[in-house]
């Protein structure tokens, strides 16, 4: 049983783009293909799936580290998706890689193994899209030292 429903609104505005309305609060975000589809003037669907699990995966980890009252800002994440052909020859993202970049050292937080361990699993987009996308997560701490693989 769901304990939410969320909803958006697409409208289109000129042919591959799109005005999205998340609700009465929130401002509208525009979103476009690319050329030669569309013109660009917005993210496209594919940019968007990776701002989600990115998002979702930078809140997730902030949430773990502040449990424990940890400072790891500022966090950045870059999210990169291979889009190529299935075994049909259709159009498909075929899998995803987030690296994470924590803006400080390893050293300076606490229980950043127990942290690593654990974030993933609480990340609601990042689980849910990675039932069908395989998604490579790294994290990196704030002098560049690969803390997971």
């Amino acid at each position: 049983m769901s304990e939410k429903l969320i909803s958006v609104t697409l409208t289109q505005q000129h042919d591959y783009r799109f005005d999205i309305r998340f609700d009465d609060n929130m401002p509208v975000l525009t979103s476009d293909e690319p050329a030669p589809l569309g013109t660009g003037l917005g993210p496209s669907p594919v940019q968007l799936l990776c701002a989600a699990v990115g998002n979702c995966l930078s809140d997730s980890l902030m949430f773990a580290l502040r449990k424990f009252k940890q400072a790891p800002e500022p966090l950045r994440c870059e999210v990169q998706a291979e889009v190529g052909r299935n075994a049909e020859g259709r159009m498909r993202v075929l899998n995803m890689v987030a690296t994470l970049h924590l803006g400080v050292p390893a050293a300076q937080l606490e229980q950043l193994e127990r942290v690593l361990g654990q974030f993933e699993g609480f990340c609601t987009v990042t689980q849910s899209v990675g039932q069908g996308i395989p998604i490579q997560v790294r994290v990196l701490d704030g002098d560049g030292r690969m803390l997971t693989a």
